[in-house]
């Protein structure tokens, strides 16, 4: 066990000292006790490293909203044990961690399994509306729909007491942190980089996840020279806990034939992996030839961060609307619109997201232009203002800007509010 300064992550070892060190980490919302069912057949070939996300299993409750910010805690935490070259096998964000590990520092990473994991988990508006829902009403919504996200029917059904224990593991998260991650989860996007991964890889995927189902999993094996791709199957997003001994053999079998690498600093392992439990048919799909371009390097044009803003403030939905609706007779105004406004202004370090949305709604109020309220109120919402917060700003222009106007703009933002902060039934 550890004590967790802010740039670190609390952990735990299990496993003989001098065996090399396999790294497992967990998805959001869950602690490393997700991965109990596998440790006392890894122990037996690794000292095995686990991990909590920041506020998750107790763990302090320091907020990281980018995927590379957590790999930077895992390295320094890894940086003071002395543990210079792992395994690494990760759950969902924590599949996300390792892939950024890859490309970032491919020379600490003997070898990879991405578990329940993409190279961009859904759209950015799904998880930033996670976010809204969180802030506005607690974990519990998350902790209700955990099951159906984590678990096939079958085996909710049969084993209450293991889908009980994994909504706790949500109940007893921290918010904030939670939502950080959200945000995380928002802006990952690796497709174009899959291509310089270079470590072996391993993509482990349960044959009935909804979350990050198959096609997922074969856009990443397409995207990664030479990995493979497992589907277990009876499994959905957390295949460690449901089907524990099919990923059990599955991770022997990748990390024993992917450590036989006589340049690496970890010992190579000689053994043959016994099958806990008989495994169910497993495909293995080879790298397609076809390489996803690398992102192009040098200063980026203002329209292209601007329209990055413009689609984390606005969400995909409504940006993709407007574009849309867009022709030869608009394309030029929308252009500057996104260069000028979002690229030149959103972008600046000066304000905040939630400053800034505050100032954006008091103007249009002023303005009495309503018809742009709508989409910022959500916006507001996603840069994390609370309805409290929103409610405040808007007496306020009640007060400078008129009761009329703010009446119209409460009524709008009532709409919106309702809307966005209800949990899924």
């Amino acid at each position: 066990m550890s004590e967790t300064p802010p740039n670190t992550l609390q952990y735990r070892f299990d496993g003989p000292e001098d065996a090399p060190v396999l790294v497992i980490g967990p998805s959001l919302g869950t602690t490393w006790h997700m991965w109990d069912r596998q440790i006392s057949e890894l122990t037996q070939h690794w000292r095995v490293f686990r991990f909590d996300l920041p506020g998750h299993g107790g763990a302090p409750a320091h907020p990281a909203t980018a995927v590379g910010e957590l790999a930077d805690r895992l390295l320094a935490t890894l940086d003071s044990l002395g543990v210079q070259r792992f395994g690494y096998a990760g759950c969902s964000i924590s599949g996300a961690i390792g892939a950024d590990l890859a490309l970032r520092y491919p020379q600490r990473v003997a070898s990879l399994a991405l578990v329940a994991s993409s190279a961009r988990f859904g759209s950015a508006d799904e998880f930033r509306q996670r976010g809204v829902i969180v802030r506005t009403n607690g974990l519990e919504p998350m902790a209700r729909t955990a099951p159906e996200r984590w678990f096939t029917p079958g085996f909710a059904a049969a084993q209450p007491a293991i889908v009980e224990w994994a909504v706790q593991m949500v109940r007893t998260t921290d918010p904030g942190c939670y939502i950080a991650a959200c945000e995380a989860l928002a802006a990952f996007d690796i497709r174009r980089e899959l291509g310089r991964i270079g470590v072996p890889t391993l993509v482990l995927v349960g044959a009935e996840d909804q979350v990050t189902g198959p096609g997922d999993g074969r856009t990443l094996v397409a995207g990664i020279p030479d990995a493979r791709l497992a589907l277990v199957p009876r499994a959905s997003h957390l295949a460690p806990v449901e089907q524990p001994g099919a990923v059990t053999d599955l991770l022997l079998t990748h990390f024993s034939a992917a450590w036989q690498d006589t340049q690496a600093a970890i010992p190579a392992l000689s053994f043959t992996s016994q099958l806990s439990t008989p495994v169910l048919p497993v495909a293995e799909i080879t790298a397609a030839t076809a390489r996803p371009e690398t992102a192009s390097e040098g200063r980026a044009d203002p329209y292209v961060s601007g329209m990055k803003i413009r689609r984390e403030v606005l969400g995909d939905a409504q940006v993709d609307g407007v574009t849309a609706a867009s022709d030869d007779f608009t394309e030029d105004f929308q252009q500057l619109v996104t260069r000028y406004a979002w690229g030149e202004v959103w972008s600046r370090e000066g304000l905040d997201r939630r400053t800034r949305s505050s100032v954006t709604l008091t103007a249009l109020v002023a303005s009495g232009h309503l018809e742009g309220l709508a989409a910022h109120v959500s916006a507001a919402l996603r840069n994390g203002l609370t309805p409290a917060e929103i409610r405040e700003v808007l007496l306020q222009t009640a007060v400078y800007c008129g009761i009329p106007a703010a009446g119209a703009a409460f009524t709008i933002a009532q709409s919106v509010i309702q809307a966005e902060t209800t949990p899924p039934a």
